[in-house]
C-alpha cells in the first residue's frame, strides 16, 4: 500500500511539472540586452511620456544610420504590410502619449497614446505617430492607422551617443523639441501646446469638485487670467466667487486687489479704484508698496503718491516705506524731496542686494533722473 502511494504522488509530481504555465517567465534582460527606458516632461500643464527600449551602439560605429536602420521602408517578411519603416527604438512600440491636444511641427494631434516609428531617411525623415500602440516592434505596423506623418531633417552630434534616447531640448512655456538620439545623429520634432487653453480648461474641470469651495483657488484662477490678461470675463467670476462667503470665499486683500485688477484690464478704472479704496486698510506694507508701484506703470504717479504716503504714515520710517516715499516723489518730479528718503533707505537697506541697488539710484536723483 505505502509503495503504491508513492508512485501515485511521483506520477502527480512529473504531471504538474510539464503543465505549460505562460505566467511564470523568469525576470531576465532583454533580447540584446536593449535597455527598458521611460522619459517625462511636462510642457506648460501637458505630460508627455515616451516609453522605448535603447539599443547600444556596441562597436557599430558608421554603421548605424543607412545600415543597420535602414532608409525609408523595408519588407521584413511578416504580417500584410511590405513597407515598414523603423520602430524608433528596440524590442516592443516604442509609445508617446499626450495628456491634451498637441501640434507636432505645426500639424494638430490629438491627446493619446501613440505608437512611434520613424521612416529614416538623411535628407528628411518621416515621423509617424500610429494609433496602435501594442504592436511588437514594426512588424505589422499599418498605414492605415496613422495619426500624423511630419517631416524632419536629421542634425549630426558632435559627441557620440551609445545608448539610444530622447531628450527634450529647448524647451519653452509652450513647446519643446524631442530629439532621438543615437551614435552621431539626432531626429527631433517639435511638439507644441496652447498653454492657455489648456490651464482654462483644467481650471473650469477643478472648480467643480472639492476645490471648488477652497476660496484660495478661486482667487489663483482669477489672478492667472489678471497675470495673462486672458478670458478677463471668466477670470470676473472667478475673482467675485473668491469674495463669495457662499462658497467659504472673503473680502481680503488679495481676492478684492485681484478683481480691482481684472476690472482695470477691461477699462473699468472707476470700479477698480473703489474696489481698491475697500481692499486698502486690509494690504501690508507690503502689499501696498506693490499696489502704488503697479500705479506707477500705468501712468498714474499721483494715485501711486497717495498710496505710497497712505503706507508711510502707517509704517513711518522703514526701509519699504522710505524707498516707496523715494519712488513716488520722484514719479512727480521732486527729486530733492525723494533723494532725502532714498538716503533714509539706503542706511536700512536690510541686504547687499537692496545696497547695491540704492547705488545705482542715488546718482540717478543727483542728476535729475526718474528713478522709476
Amino acid at each position: 500500500m505505502k509503495k503504491i502511494m508513492s508512485a501515485a504522488l511521483w506520477l502527480a509530481i512529473l504531471q504538474f511539472a510539464f503543465v505549460p504555465c505562460s505566467n511564470a517567465q523568469l525576470t531576465t534582460l532583454p533580447d540584446g540586452a536593449n535597455k527598458k527606458a521611460s522619459v517625462t516632461e511636462r510642457i506648460g500643464i501637458t505630460d508627455i511620456i515616451i516609453n522605448y527600449s535603447r539599443p547600444g551602439v556596441k562597436g557599430r560605429e558608421g554603421k548605424i544610420w543607412g545600415q543597420l536602420i535602414p532608409v525609408g521602408y523595408v519588407e521584413q517578411g511578416l504580417g500584410d504590410t511590405k513597407a515598414i519603416p523603423w520602430r524608433a527604438g528596440a524590442n516592443e512600440n516604442t509609445t508617446i502619449e499626450f495628456s491634451t491636444d498637441v501640434m507636432v511641427e505645426g500639424q494638430p494631434l490629438p491627446a493619446g497614446k501613440y505608437g512611434l516609428f520613424i521612416a529614416y531617411d538623411p535628407s528628411g525623415s518621416t515621423v509617424i505617430f500610429s494609433r496602435t500602440s501594442t504592436a511588437w516592434g514594426a512588424f505589422f505596423y499599418n498605414p492605415e492607422e496613422d495619426a500624423l506623418r511630419v517631416k524632419v531633417k536629421p542634425v549630426p552630434l558632435d559627441n557620440e551617443v551609445e545608448w539610444l534616447r530622447y531628450e527634450f531640448v529647448d524647451q519653452k512655456e509652450n513647446s519643446a523639441t524631442i530629439a532621438l538620439q543615437w551614435e552621431k545623429s539626432s531626429i527631433p520634432f517639435k511638439v507644441e501646446v496652447d498653454y492657455n487653453k489648456t490651464q482654462l480648461a483644467s481650471f473650469r474641470r477643478e472648480l467643480v469638485g472639492a476645490k471648488a469651495f477652497n476660496w484660495q483657488n478661486w482667487a489663483q484662477a482669477a489672478q492667472w487670467c489678471a497675470q495673462r490678461n486672458a478670458d478677463l470675463d471668466e477670470g470676473l467670476v472667478w475673482a467675485n466667487k473668491a469674495i463669495d462667503p457662499g462658497l467659504g470665499g472673503t473680502k481680503n486683500f488679495q481676492t478684492l486687489s485681484t478683481k480691482a485688477q481684472i476690472l482695470s484690464l477691461q477699462g473699468k478704472t472707476t470700479d477698480a479704484d473703489a474696489i481698491m479704496k475697500e481692499a486698502m486698510p486690509l494690504g501690508s506694507a507690503q502689499d501696498l508698496h506693490l499696489y502704488a508701484r503697479q500705479l506707477l506703470t500705468q501712468k498714474r504717479p499721483k494715485d501711486a503718491f497717495e498710496v505710497f504716503k497712505t503706507n508711510y504714515d502707517r509704517h513711518p520710517n522703514e526701509f519699504m516705506t522710505n524707498m516707496g516715499m523715494a519712488r513716488g516723489y520722484s514719479a512727480n518730479g521732486d527729486y530733492k524731496t525723494a533723494m532725502t528718503y532714498l538716503k533714509k533707505a539706503q542706511v536700512q537697506a536690510p541686504d547687499p542686494l537692496n545696497k547695491a541697488n540704492i547705488e545705482k539710484l542715488v546718482p540717478m536723483l543727483e542728476q535729475g533722473k526718474d528713478i522709476n
